[in-house]
């Protein structure tokens, strides 16, 4: 066994004997039938659920940003994203919206959702997660510009605190010419209006 594998068993049991403490501290019985493999189903969610912290973000897009003379905008929206907040480790989920205008170089459409899912597996707000976005393509294609808008459900809202059902809340990010050109920015936001009729 690897020692990346070792200290990842070493860390799932850990997980599981806090599961178990965390079961006990609420109130139930870790060893009754319903619960007896929760702990293990939990350590493996939460692996799952933060793998982005083990993404490799240069690995992710290497390979895939192209020389192109193109200088139209390029839009992939409703990437469906999960995250969990970092202030209550409740889910957070939604959609992002993406745009850039290209300046001699692209990146493969398919790597947009990927980094989409990268920065969302890991414990976030989601103010991070939409400037995390658009500082990552900047990064791997230095466009003309980039925008990011991102439109979540916050459970920490919804199940506790405000219990304020149903209210998305909207962040974005708006880089090089989408922040100093209001045309840009207009257009990018009439193409997602005009979608979601």
């Amino acid at each position: 066994m690897t020692r990346g594998r070792r200290a990842r068993a070493a860390g799932d049991r850990r997980l599981e004997t806090l599961t178990r403490e965390l079961l006990t501290i609420v109130g139930e019985d870790p060893a009754r039938e319903g619960l007896r493999r929760t702990p293990g189903r939990v350590a493996r969610a939460w692996r799952e659920l933060t793998a982005g912290y083990g993404t490799d973000l240069k690995r992710l897009v290497n390979g895939a940003v192209f020389s192109a003379p193109d200088s139209e905008m390029v839009v992939v929206s409703d990437i469906q994203f999960y995250s969990l907040c970092e202030h209550h480790l409740l889910p957070f989920f939604g959609k992002v919206h993406v745009a850039y205008i290209p300046d001699g170089r692209i990146i493969g459409l398919s790597k947009i959702p990927r980094l989409v899912e990268a920065y969302a597996r890991r414990l976030q707000v989601q103010e991070h997660l939409t400037s995390q976005l658009a500082a990552a393509l900047e990064e791997a294609i230095a466009p003309q510009g980039v925008g990011v808008i991102v439109e979540a459900r916050h459970l920490c809202m919804e199940m506790r605190g405000a219990r304020s059902i149903e209210s998305p809340t909207k962040t974005s990010a708006m880089r090089g010419i989408f922040r100093s050109d209001a045309r840009t920015r207009k257009e990018f936001l009439d193409l997602l209006q005009h979608q979601s009729r």
